[in-house]
């Protein structure tokens, strides 16, 4: 598969045209930013770590019956997929207090829900990605009633499905967020990616931060801990 011209280029990802108009490449970048891109700053072989774990998550959240955009890793950084429109909403399940949350509402992070939650943010940089509800999605005709449903069910399973392989690895799920994508014939699938830049991932036994908020909160040892979740995932693999 051969890549074609630049279609878009993002804050943490390359997405080429190839031959096929209904396969796309997406290569990786180091490139990390925070706060709506307000703090920018690169994290030494994130783009790997970040394409490895997405594909291999992908391919067992497919053998579990959701369906995703992949199609094959072509390499260290980059993965053909299929072509998607992506759904202007971001989807966050939340499984204990962290985070935008925590300083929403005013609670400490760590709290353990009896529930996990679901949350929407339009996608919308210049609107810094505001939280908006089942209502407002269908208002805006962001999508339809049926797809917030077929959205809801799938983020869910996922969720069941995420801790499920993070607790064999000895690292509790705090929250993430996905996106989803509608292939030409308008069939809903998980897209984007699933890695330590979307995922809230805690050491089980420590609480230790193995994600992004080590970038965020200029804690350091930020490739030391995308490295071990990826050193775990591979063990378990």
């Amino acid at each position: 598969m051969e890549k074609k011209e630049l279609m878009y280029e993002g804050k943490a990802k390359k997405v080429f045209k190839t031959e096929d108009p209904e396969i796309l490449i997406v290569s990786y970048k180091d490139d990390a930013t925070a706060f709506n891109g307000l703090k920018k700053g690169s994290i030494s072989g994130k783009g790997v770590i970040n394409n490895r774990m997405s594909n291999m998550l992908m391919a067992k959240l497919e053998k579990d019956g959701i369906p995703t955009h992949l199609v094959e890793e072509l390499n260290d950084r980059e993965t053909a997929v299929k072509k998607v429109t992506i759904m202007p909403l971001e989807v966050i399940i939340r499984n204990i207090s962290a985070g935008s949350f925590a300083k929403r509402y005013g609670v400490e992070e760590g709290i353990v829900f009896e529930e996990p939650t679901i949350e929407f943010s339009y996608k919308n940089d210049d609107l810094g990605d505001p939280l908006l509800n089942d209502y407002h999605a269908v208002a805006l005709k962001l999508c339809t009633w049926e797809e917030i449903d077929i959205v809801k069910k799938y983020a869910f399973k996922v969720n069941d499905f995420l801790k499920k392989i993070w607790k064999e690895c000895g690292v509790t799920l705090v929250d993430f967020k996905i996106e989803f994508g509608k292939l030409t014939d308008g069939t809903i699938v998980l897209a984007d990616e699933i890695s330590p830049d979307t995922c809230r991932l805690w050491d089980s036994e420590t609480n230790e931060k193995l994600d992004k908020d080590r970038f965020r909160r200029d804690m350091g040892g930020v490739e030391e801990a995308y490295e071990e979740v990826m050193k775990r995932l591979s063990e378990k693999a």
